[in-house]
């Protein structure tokens, strides 16, 4: 490296921590989020830099002369040589879905410190990693998914039983994510009328690029750009209008059934018909709004509000969610930091298209840096609220009663009448108990482009904005519900079709209509007893997402672990076991505390047997849920720890000599495009 660029890199390495130094050291006086967002930025550009290069390098070994599974099996179909700076959007779009948004705010309970660390640490020694190591894996294995992988590395048995237990863990995904939609358009005609808008758009721009002016990506775009817009500003008059906003004004139930609905339609259709136009008018709108959110923070340098530890921390009594800082911010924050569905994608569809096995750092492990920087402006917009707001709008008036005297002590508290005002300026009808972490995101996105537009000589605009952030959430979280939904139906084409190959025929249209109903289904039964929870769902579901999808990452680096040992690079095995053993360790507690603390307020068993001799009419609803919850982490608990323990055998096996180190990759073939080069 030349001098002048070690000096380069030393002064972000000492910028980033001069930023952590503050967030960490400051007591008592307000700091601005410019910091928080300093200190994450230099440390995804050094980690990029340098810890990306030594994985791809040393540990990987990545060959731009090796054809990938694009070059030789391009079908024009599913396996297509695809720009590495197209292809890095379409991976972006499939992996960051509300996981980024949402966990961060619910994880700002206790304070915006644990979860910044956890957010820029997790994702650059383990977020990224995952990422990057399945996507080389499936790279080197013809594009295979998660599950097969498992069944030719380790097992036969514990590839069945990881993908039954994957299937579970989507759907259970899939209805917190529509939870969080449900709760986010509750009552809210503006909200709602803007969302529906993006479907009709969608469906003109897929005919406009396939059927009408085929190729003619930009005309769609500018088509699209402006129709979002013009929804975006309609939805205003909607709601203002008495007729028009009473039929868009719908109760969770019925927006249940839509969201099961619309789950099914788009996981039937084709995909260039309703999938990829959303896809890209999702990929678009993302990117955008994150780095202008960025831009504005630096310009308006908002303070953080929320002290870097809460009460909470420690209490493990906190009205969004219960539980202690340990284990339960590092589950709350899955997506951002560590997230299993990611693996899923790196061994979908995004090993069937790069190019060059050299891209694959790019999009990688730089995709998933990029929704870490996401979950970071939402951590910046959660804890630039005022407290006592985010409290109020994130926890339901049971759980705030109960937690009153912390909040007051803490002076986290807002008068009703304000919270009215509130609600009033971003156009909504109340802004209390609207749990989710979705609504209260979309308060502190619109204070920030308000606090932009005002110190820019224009309006605040703070209803625009509000409804905007939640249209901008809303296509982060439908996009991954559609693509899961149909994710979700061709792990269950592929599970039946062990015992009924003809299901197993992701073209058979019977096949495709069953496996989308029942999937549809699944998560639809969760969506609705989420939905009907008088705890208000996330309570109760998002611990259990993030506990699904975390085991989901450690069966991911189980794998991951067990072919860079077949591949004889054991000695750098320790950049998935780092990582592996820390998700074990919090995943399993959380596991154990949710389903056996004898807290009412925390564990499932705990909280089921409390409403025994309940008379409250909802206790038998509850109860029903508790024990649900507690059977399906048993099982996720159980599955992993068998896969665990036939991995670390397989691992000592190989290591010991007993077995021989087959690896299952695909045979060495120069790239066409590479030869003479």
């Amino acid at each position: 490296m030349r001098p002048l660029a070690i000096v380069g890199w030393a002064l972000v390495s000492l910028l980033g921590a001069a930023a952590f130094g503050v967030l960490a050291l400051a007591r008592g006086e307000t700091i601005s989020a410019a910091w928080l967002l300093t200190a994450a930025v230099c440390t995804y550009v050094v980690g990029y830099r340098f810890y990306s290069k030594f994985l791809a390098t040393k540990v990987f070994g990545l060959d731009p002369r090796r054809a990938t599974p694009a070059e030789r099996f391009n079908n024009g179909h599913d396996f297509v040589p695809t720009n590495r700076w197209v292809l890095f959007g379409h991976h972006f779009a499939a992996i960051a879905g509300a996981g980024p948004l949402v966990g961060p705010v619910l994880a700002a309970q206790f304070g915006f410190l644990p979860g910044t660390l956890w957010l820029v640490i997790g994702v650059v020694l383990g977020g990224a990693v995952q990422d990057f190591t399945i996507l080389f894996c499936s790279l080197r294995r013809d594009g295979k998914s998660l599950g097969q992988m498992a069944k030719e590395e380790v097992s036969h048995v514990t590839g069945v039983t990881a993908m039954i237990a994957v299937l579970a863990i989507m759907i259970i995904l899939l209805a917190v994510l529509a939870l969080i939609v449900v709760n986010a358009l509750r009552a809210s005609p503006w909200g709602l009328f803007t969302i529906a808008c993006t479907i009709p758009i969608a469906l003109l721009m897929g005919w406009w690029m396939k059927r009408w002016r085929p190729g003619k990506v930009g005309e769609a775009s500018i088509i699209g750009a402006l129709l979002l817009l013009l929804a975006l500003v309609g939805g205003g008059s909607v709601a203002s209008h008495p007729g028009l906003a009473a039929a868009f004004t719908h109760s969770g139930t019925s927006l249940t059934g839509m969201m099961i609905a619309y789950g099914f339609i788009a996981s039937v259709l084709p995909v260039w018909m309703l999938l990829c136009p959303r896809d890209y008018l999702s990929t678009f709108l993302k990117i955008t709004t994150v780095l202008l959110l960025g831009v504005a923070i630096l310009i308006i340098l908002p303070p953080l509000r929320m002290p870097a530890l809460t009460p909470f921390a420690t209490a493990g009594e906190g009205p969004v969610f219960a539980g202690k800082l340990f284990p339960f911010a590092f589950i709350t924050i899955a997506c951002g930091a560590v997230s299993g569905f990611h693996s899923l994608v790196a061994s979908g569809t995004t090993p069937k298209m790069i190019t060059r096995e050299t891209d694959a750092r790019m999009i990688g492990y730089g995709g998933m840096v990029m929704e870490s920087f996401v979950g970071i402006m939402a951590m910046i917009a959660a804890c630039t609220l005022d407290p006592g707001v985010y409290f109020a709008m994130n926890t339901t008036p049971t759980a705030l009663a109960g937690a009153s005297d912390v909040l007051n002590q803490a002076g986290f508290v807002v008068t009703p009448e304000y919270m009215q005002a509130l609600a009033a300026q971003m156009g909504e009808q109340t802004l209390i108990a609207r749990t989710g972490g979705a609504p209260s995101l979309a308060v502190g996105i619109a204070h920030i482009f308000s606090g932009l537009t005002f110190a820019l000589g224009g309006k605040t605009l703070s209803a625009l904005w509000y409804h905007f952030a939640i249209m901008f959430e809303a296509l982060f979280i439908l996009t991954t519900i559609d693509t899961g939904t149909r994710v979700g139906r061709f792990m269950l084409q592929e599970i039946v079709g062990h015992v009924w190959p003809k299901f197993g025929q992701t073209s058979w249209l019977p096949s495709v209509v069953v496996a989308s109903g029942l999937v549809c289904a699944g998560w639809g039964f969760f969506l609705y007893q989420g939905v009907v929870d008088p705890l208000g769902g996330i309570n109760s579901l998002w611990p259990l997402f993030g506990i699904s999808n975390q085991l989901l990452a450690a069966v991911a680096l189980c794998v991951a672990t067990t072919i860079l040992i077949k591949m004889g690079r054991q000695r750098y095995a320790w950049v998935t076991l780092g990582p592996l053993a820390w998700l074990i360790t919090v995943t399993m507690t959380a596991g154990y505390q949710k389903v056996f603390s004898t807290d009412p307020k925390l564990g499932f068993l705990a909280h089921a047997a409390s409403l025994a001799q309940s008379t409250d009419p909802n206790a038998a609803r509850l109860i029903f849920n508790d024990r649900l919850d507690a059977a399906i982490a048993l099982f996720f608990i159980a599955v992993v720890a068998m896969l665990v323990f036939t991995s670390a055998r397989e691992w000592w096996l190989v290591l010991s000599g007993r077995k021989p180190a087959v690896v299952h990759e695909a045979p060495y073939i120069q790239t066409a495009s590479a030869i003479g080069d």
